[in-house]
């Protein structure tokens, strides 16, 4: 989904969410929204992911569309080098909720 539909898409939608994406060892930020019927969208500009180095830059981009609440994921890859599930969308397990 492109950064520019996501304000036209949240003013239609009540039933969605956003996730802040981290990675282990990355210092990078990615942006994905989660609508009701289970389907994910990375956030892009002109076709291509949009990757962040502040989640301050993160802030600033989606109160511009409007939106106030999200959840910080951060991957790990440990569950899956010892031959676990991961267990990323437990509640309060790796996501942690950012309003701003």
């Amino acid at each position: 989904m492109e950064f520019d539909h996501l304000k036209a898409f949240v003013a239609d939608h009540n039933n969605f969410e956003i996730r802040v994406i981290s990675h282990a060892g990355s210092r990078y930020y990615q942006v994905e929204l989660e609508d009701v019927e289970g389907q994910r969208h990375m956030l892009c500009r002109r076709g291509k992911p949009v990757m962040f180095r502040a989640l301050d830059d993160i802030y600033l981009e989606l109160k511009r569309a409007g939106i106030h609440r999200a959840y910080l994921v951060q991957y790990v890859a440990h569950d899956e080098m010892i031959g676990r599930d991961a267990h990323y969308h437990d509640p309060l397990s790796s996501r942690m909720p950012l309003v701003f």
